[in-house]
């Protein structure tokens, strides 16, 4: 069965809600964007599990003051199970009058219908500098 409207809208609000999530630094909130043994990939650096996750989030939050700028996904599953890609700008903050695009990458998702909704299994980052 192909993903419903409903499906995509809710795998939608999932991208956004990560986004949020890790930008004003509700690690706990961003974890659980990701099912509980779920993965996060960024070059050599990977991150398994709910406890390595809001390590990373609370590390990040730490580091600098971001906005992940998300746009043109792509989503095709079967209602359980998802693939998705979308473009990532990650813009750093840190002077406020001239904000400054970081890096600009792909994101390669799988995800997977939970009780809680949809969740990503593995997220990770092909950043276009390589």
């Amino acid at each position: 069965m192909a993903l419903t409207v409903e499906d995509q809208l809710e795998i939608q609000q999932l991208y956004a809600k990560y986004n949020h999530s890790l930008d004003f630094g509700r690690a706990d909130d961003w974890s659980k964007t990701f099912t509980p043994n779920g993965t996060f990939a960024s070059g050599a650096n990977k991150f398994e599990g709910t406890e390595a996750l809001v390590g990373f989030a609370n590390g990040f939050a730490s580091r600098m003051k971001a906005r992940h700028w998300t746009n043109n996904l792509m989503v095709e599953g079967d209602g359980s199970n998802a693939n998705g890609t979308c473009y990532l700008q990650l813009l750093n903050l840190a002077d406020p009058k001239a904000p400054a695009i970081l890096t600009t990458a792909v994101y390669v998702d799988k995800l997977e219908k939970t009780a809680d909704g949809w969740r990503f299994t593995e997220r990770a980052v092909q950043s276009d500098a390589q």
